[in-house]
């Protein structure tokens, strides 16, 4: 079974039979970064299927809370339904216990709800980012299953593979002799973030056009855009 969107055709007795095909990937690529006191979550904006483009202006981040971001990536109707389930069960909490509910406890969820779904999962690649109880920056990463994996930084998506090993290198020094592991800045994550996604977009046909960069601080969550490549 294919999962570009298209159905395949069994042949069942002579005659042939069209097969449905539920998932679709949709591209695009998702980078988050964790610090002492802040989190980072980047994605592009490019949504395609194959050669078609169907925009270059899609967002791809969905903000739960103050200090909590969600990043997607994959099928973008399976991405539009776990984020409204996850955003209607934010407010449940919040109206039950008159309390946001914190990054750790949103990642549990998330876990439990894709875990859920391990029979007809969702087709999506999540990355979540926030500040816990104590302020300080944490990132979860998923499989389509729902296995959680608390990290300092993760890279999801269709250049996945090409960004987490710039990661590796330049944040946790893998495989690097005569370095000192220091704590990520700000300053060096954000450079770091547009350096592998401009690397991404000469590679990767579906992640491009531009980034959007959540910066979780205590003071709240900004966004900035950075622009890409067009062709």
């Amino acid at each position: 079974m294919s999962l570009n969107g298209l159905a395949d055709c069994r042949t069942y007795e002579g005659t042939k039979i069209p097969s449905f095909v539920p998932y679709a990937d949709n591209g695009g690529s998702v980078i988050a970064i964790a610090g002492d006191d802040f989190a980072l979550l980047a994605s592009d904006t490019r949504l395609s299927s194959g050669f078609s483009i169907y925009t270059r202006e899609q967002r791809k981040l969905f903000r739960l809370s103050d200090t909590t971001v969600l990043g997607c990536s994959g099928c973008w109707c399976d991405t539009l339904t776990l984020a409204r389930i996850l955003e209607a069960r934010m407010q449940m909490y919040l109206h039950e216990h008159q309390k946001p509910m914190s990054t750790p406890a949103v990642a549990q969820m998330l876990s439990t709800m894709l875990y859920y779904k391990r029979f007809f999962p969702y087709y999506v690649s999540n990355v979540l980012a926030g500040l816990d109880e104590e302020g300080k920056g944490c990132v979860y990463c998923y499989d389509p299953v729902g296995h959680c994996q608390k990290v300092a930084f993760n890279a999801k998506g269709s250049a996945g593979a090409l960004l987490q090993p710039l990661l590796d290198n330049q944040i946790g020094y893998e495989n690097m002799d005569n370095v000192t592991s220091e704590p990520i800045h700000i300053e060096k994550a954000m450079a770091l973030l547009k350096d592998a996604f401009i690397s991404a977009a000469e590679r990767d046909i579906y992640t491009g056009d531009s980034i959007f960069i959540n910066i979780i601080t205590k003071d709240g969550i900004q966004e900035e855009k950075f622009t890409l490549r067009r062709d």
